[in-house]
């Protein structure tokens, strides 16, 4: 049998109401849009009447005559000053659009993606935090992560910037190793390519995890704000030292947190050892302590094993004795500061036998300065000529009673060519550039409580000094101001911080009329 065809009035039904009720959509919106002040308004007085209604309930029986005449005598004063209704009208009004007006809602907890990440994080340290024996776990799997994590931080991209974890007592947060695997997992888990920090607090059993910012590295080389004795040696942290210093950072000027090593006879870490890769910046740090030395009128001897050139601008300075970068000259310039070293020693002594201070001259500060001395031993091996190293026996051990500081700087592939005596006495540790945990910890003597990332600037690395903590540390920008492919304004404050040429010769009559030789030791 034939279907019929729908009336006219059913077929074209669905079309007009579709229609209707996009004009009745747009209207309403239109309309809301005209009455929103006075929705506004409206939401504000409800709110105010509500409030007062409150305030009204709250308030004794004893004392709402009183209220009640107060009011009056209030309205009666409106009513009698001159433009006072319409006043005490415009107030009303905009009290109430002040109460009325949307409030942004404030997020009280982590999203649905937030959730799932802190779930895949305490189900990784589950294996970590759990034993077969405790009969209610505070890490289980599937377990309640809220009792675990009682504060947390997300970023824009969703990933964990401020973690705070609460572990069972039985874990075995004093081992070294433990701690280490912690740590580890949660640098993958939290993501890569980031620097955490791992506060542990033993005695409340609580882990504070947070994300480092990145160490400024845009100061250059500069006159810091400093005593004689004191040399910058980066900058750190704001939280991990009590002292800040002026600075300029381009043009802008702030205040940092640097990390100072005092050096001088009250030094307790007169020496200093820079550990780094090629290409980490440990030539930018002794041009950095070189440059502050010269700035504080101390004298400064650089030997420099990898013969780069990279302290050619210092060469013929006022103050710079010499800088050496051969086999031979560098065995009589660290010869002449042993003797020199002996001769601060004994010349002090008199004095002090005599009860007169000390000699201006042996209070002068003497700076060694030793860039790759690994070099120059292996070709004294290879030449059957002495250990230049040898000669650093003097001025490590006596050298601040004498006032002579010794800095070296060496890689990780040559550290095994460095004497016992070099170890012992430079107690003041740096690390700079790419390193592991273990690298840093073998010099540093404690591994950092962050997490050192893969990639990071020239310049950054670890300080310890002595048995104190270890600090982050960015050195500041001190290239060589003669290599072009450097910053340009950079190299503008090196050579703005080099002192003055002297006249020829000068390094010679130095060198010649302060040495003694050992037939005049007592």
């Amino acid at each position: 049998m034939a279907r019929r065809p729908l009336p006219r009035i059913l077929s074209s039904g669905t079309t007009s109401l579709t229609r209707g009720r996009d004009i009745a959509r747009t209207a309403a919106d239109s309309a809301t849009d005209v009455l929103h002040p006075l929705l506004t308004i409206g939401r504000g007085l409800r709110i105010l009447a509500s409030a007062g209604r409150r305030k009204w309930s709250e308030t004794p029986k004893d004392k709402r005559g009183p209220a009640l005449f107060l009011g009056a005598a209030c309205v009666l004063v409106v009513a009698l000053v001159p433009y006072g209704p319409l006043l005490a009208l415009i107030t009303l009004m905009a009290a109430a659009a002040w109460r009325g007006r949307d409030r942004t809602p404030v997020k009280t907890g982590p999203s649905d993606a937030e959730t799932e990440r802190l779930g895949s994080l305490y189900e990784a340290l589950v294996p970590y935090f759990s034993i077969p024996e405790d009969p209610s776990p505070l890490f289980a799997h599937g377990g309640d992560w809220d009792k675990a994590f009682s504060g947390y931080e997300f970023d824009e991209a969703g990933r964990v910037t401020r973690l705070h974890i609460r572990y069972p007592a039985y874990f075995t947060d004093g081992e070294a190793a433990s701690r280490a695997r912690i740590e580890a997992l949660l640098h993958a888990k939290s993501g890569r390519g980031r620097e955490y920090l791992f506060d542990w607090d033993e005695e409340g059993n609580q882990l504070d995890l947070s994300v480092l910012a990145a160490l400024p590295t845009g100061i250059a080389a500069q006159l810091f704000v400093t005593s004689p004795g004191e040399a910058v040696l980066g900058f750190t942290d704001a939280g991990s030292v009590q002292r800040t210093l002026p600075v300029l950072e381009g043009d802008e000027p702030r205040d940092v947190p640097p990390v100072i090593w005092r050096t001088g006879p009250r030094s307790t870490e007169p020496h200093l050892l820079a550990v780094g890769q090629p290409g980490s910046g440990t030539s930018t740090l002794l041009r950095s302590i070189a440059l502050q030395a010269l700035r504080h009128g101390g004298d400064v001897l650089i030997v420099e094993g990898g013969a780069s050139g990279e302290y050619s601008c210092l060469s013929g300075r006022s103050g710079v004795l010499a800088v050496e970068c051969g086999l031979a000259g560098a065995l009589s310039t660290l010869e002449w500061a042993a003797q020199e070293t002996e001769r601060r020693l004994i010349a002090t002594h008199r004095a002090r036998e005599a009860g007169r201070p000390s000699p201006d001259d042996t209070r002068r500060p003497l700076w060694i300065l030793l860039d790759r001395p690994s070099v120059l031993a292996h070709l004294a091996t290879a030449e059957g000529a002495p250990d230049p190293l040898a000669q650093l026996q003097v001025p490590l051990r006596h050298g601040r009673a004498a006032h002579v500081t010794v800095v070296v700087a060496e890689q990780f592939d040559h550290l095994e060519l460095l004497n016992d005596t070099v170890w012992q006495h430079t107690r003041a540790r740096i690390v700079l550039g790419p390193a592991t945990i273990q690298q840093i910890a073998d010099v540093l003597g404690l591994p950092p409580h962050t997490t050192p990332p893969a990639q990071v600037p020239p310049g950054r690395g670890y300080a310890r000094l002595g048995s104190g903590p270890v600090h982050r540390l960015q050195v500041p920008a001190t290239p060589d101001p003669y290599d072009d492919g450097a910053h340009p304004a950079f190299r503008q404050a090196v050579l703005e911080l080099l002192p003055e040429r002297r006249a020829d010769g000068t390094l010679g009559k130095a060198l010649q009329g302060q040495a003694v030789t050992t037939s005049e030791l007592p």
